[in-house]
């Protein structure tokens, strides 16, 4: 379910060129962001992952380091992300036997001038990834889908969390 737009969208300048946007008057303070997402895949698959003997290792660590690599590289790929010092990454994977799927839960932390909620929705993905890159070989139609952020807080615009 998309959000309503609030504000102007604020990587244009007032001519309409793509910038990157100024933080450096903004106040430095601690921000959260929470995201999710889910693959789906074949029984099969679901019960390698459970089972810990896929041959190429334990899926879900594997997939949790990628997950927090990818937080911390996340300005390297998004080109008007800002760098910013994480404090904090975790990465939770939980098995949905009823739905046969993965869910993925990534939640950063950092002490800045501006959001972290990409650096969130980049472990969620680069996590959900993993997985498919590692359990293709056996399961070509995963499907990762639901990727969201579900709460950020702190910041100027303050608190916001995801209407279920």
């Amino acid at each position: 379910m998309p959000s309503k737009q609030k504000a102007e969208l604020t990587h244009f300048n007032a001519d309409g060129q793509v910038h990157m946007v100024d933080v450096g008057d903004k106040a430095i303070t601690h921000r959260i962001a929470i995201a999710r997402g889910q693959i789906n895949m074949l029984p099969e698959t679901l019960a390698k992952i459970k089972a810990g003997d896929h041959k190429k290792g334990d899926v879900l660590t594997i997939s949790r380091i990628a997950a927090i690599m990818a937080a911390k590289k996340t300005a390297e790929i998004i080109p008007l992300c800002h760098p910013i010092m994480l404090t904090r990454v975790n990465v939770e994977f939980e098995i949905d036997e009823a739905n046969s799927a993965v869910l993925c839960e990534a939640t950063t932390h950092t002490r800045e001038r501006t959001g972290i909620e990409m650096e969130a929705l980049m472990a969620v993905n680069a996590g959900l990834l993993t997985i498919y890159d590692m359990c293709k070989a056996v399961d070509r139609g995963m499907e990762i889908n639901g990727v969201h952020i579900l709460k950020k807080a702190g910041g100027q615009s303050g608190d916001w969390e995801r209407e279920l």
